[in-house]
């Protein structure tokens, strides 16, 4: 493990239950990294006030009505790189990027996504699981690329959709396993065991042709 820990800034757009688990984990010792910014595009992100509690410093980037895309990733860049951080962490983050953005940050950037991609992309996934019968349902952290939701998949979690589901005890189930396989892939980024190369994500010196899958399908709710 290198003795620098990683810089962090993570983007949140909400609670950032995601952006806890990486920041507790980071002080746990679990991941060697440190969140050192967490940026939010909404004023009211309930996830600035825990990032705050956790030590992270906090920067809203809100883009007003009808203001340019341009305008907003322009001042979202020169945020995140006053930061000057080695990995940039997408948690529930709502806002697609575009394609020179992304290219910016190529191989720096994650996402984790509720579902097993490349199913269910975009949004209401746990909602389009129920509805299309689907027997396994879990969550995918991916390399973020310029096509929504589909960069290389390093890890997923996998739990069963049980016939008594809602949306909502679906969707507490998949996020209780985000929990654990995100601090996880950024634990072997900082370990220099994952890393982007040639547009696939490598793990221990090996492209990774299939994503790891943890499996959560016996455990308890």
């Amino acid at each position: 493990m290198s003795a620098t820990p990683l810089r962090l800034v993570v983007l949140i757009s909400g609670r950032g239950s995601n952006m806890t688990a990486l920041a507790r984990a980071c002080l746990a010792g679990e991941v060697n990294g440190r969140v050192v910014r967490v940026i939010a595009d909404r004023a009211d992100a309930a996830g600035l006030a825990s990032a705050r509690d956790l030590g992270a410093e906090t920067v809203t980037v809100v883009r007003t009505h009808g203001s340019p895309i341009e305008a907003f990733e322009a001042e979202l860049r020169a945020r995140i790189d006053e930061a000057q951080p080695d990995l940039i962490p997408l948690a529930g983050f709502m806002r697609i990027l575009s394609a020179p953005f992304v290219a910016r940050y190529l191989g720096r950037l994650l996402n984790i996504h509720p579902s097993l991609l490349p199913a269910f992309r975009g949004l209401h996934t746990h909602r389009r699981a129920l509805e299309a019968g689907a027997r396994e349902h879990g969550a995918s952290v991916h390399f973020v690329t310029p096509e929504l939701d589909a960069g290389p998949v390093v890890l997923q979690s996998r739990v069963t959709v049980r016939p008594t589901d809602t949306e909502a005890t679906l969707a507490a189930r998949v996020l209780a396993t985000e929990h654990i396989i995100y601090p996880q892939v950024l634990a072997w980024f900082a370990q220099g065991r994952l890393a982007w190369h040639d547009g696939a994500a490598w793990l221990d010196g090996e492209r990774l042709e299939q994503p790891i899958v943890e499996d959560f399908r016996a455990a308890t709710p």
